[in-house]
């Protein structure tokens, strides 16, 4: 099945159902805060085998407690994807098993 962007209005009203998550550019973007750096490197590796599931990769940052997510699909000009939202909503069902807010 072919990808495709999505329009403008499609990314603001799927937005609407990510609280946190934002549209920064031509990506969807979210940064977590967690207790430790121990906790945000678990919550790194547990995002990465969501990533591999999907097969759809998003840039990750790891601070001392802090995680940031970017992501867009590179496969049709950096735009972005229902794939984008599909990995933003998994990261979303796992974050508070790992105390991130």
């Amino acid at each position: 099945m072919a990808v495709e962007p999505l329009a403008q209005k499609d990314i603001e009203e799927r937005l609407a159902g990510l609280p946190g998550w934002s549209l920064d550019g031509d990506r969807l973007a979210r940064s977590y805060r967690l207790a430790s750096h121990f906790a945000a490197t678990a919550m790194v590796v547990h995002i990465a085998q969501v990533q591999e599931e999907l097969d759809h990769h998003s840039d990750l940052t790891l601070g001392y407690n802090t995680i940031a997510l970017t992501v867009n699909t590179h496969s049709v000009g950096g735009a972005v994807t229902a794939l984008d939202f599909d990995l933003a909503h998994r990261v979303e069902d796992l974050a508070p098993g790992h105390g991130a807010h």
